[in-house]
């Protein structure tokens, strides 16, 4: 009978890690931005905060053993992702704003000194992390469309003042007109008594 138990847990364990690795790889498919990150010596309350501070960036951070984090990578096509999964290894998806995870990364490690970035994935491409890095200075999305529409409407209100400096042109030169015929006319004649 303990035979039979041991060989159900094998079974069980089995399935587990295999659903492991299919949410790992449906992350890495779905994900437009994974940094992959170090994180020795960070206790459990350091990694609690840096998970709020990633939840409300709406970035999901998972630790994963790095067997099964590698044979997700090669079941999503990023083997070459492989090389950077050594030692204790983060992985931070998102889904939306590709600098997030970088940004909200780098930041907790400037002002905690914990984590090391090891590299990541852009819009399906591996890159090391240096490139994470430069990815966390860019600005967010709302700020980078913000800036787009600002400069879309630069040249319409450009546009707007060229097309409406002629006629205020002619406004300001017809009330200028008038004022001269006003201060040329004779004063009207006192009523005869």
């Amino acid at each position: 009978m303990a035979t039979a138990t041991k060989k159900q847990e094998k079974v069980d364990k089995k399935a587990e890690k295999a659903a492991t690795v299919a949410a790992i790889t449906t992350r890495l498919k779905a994900s437009s931005t994974a940094v992959l990150a170090d994180y020795r010596g960070m206790t459990v309350g350091q990694m609690r905060e840096l998970r709020s501070k990633l939840r409300d960036g709406n970035i999901e951070m998972m630790v994963v053993k790095n067997t099964l984090a590698r044979r997700a990578a090669k079941a999503a096509g990023y083997e070459p992702l492989s090389a950077e999964l050594v030692g204790p290894i983060a992985m931070l998806f998102a889904a939306d704003d590709v600098s997030a995870p970088a940004r909200i990364l780098n930041d907790y490690i400037r002002a905690n000194r914990k984590m090391v970035i090891k590299g990541g994935l852009l819009e399906g491409q591996v890159i090391k992390a240096d490139a994470v890095t430069e990815l966390a200075d860019l600005p967010s999305r709302e700020v980078l469309l913000s800036r787009l529409l600002g400069a879309m409407q630069a040249p319409l209100g450009s546009l707007a003042s060229v097309l409406q400096a002629p006629m205020s042109k002619l406004a300001r030169t017809l009330d200028a007109l008038r004022s001269q015929k006003e201060s040329q006319s004779p004063a009207p004649a006192a009523a005869a008594s």
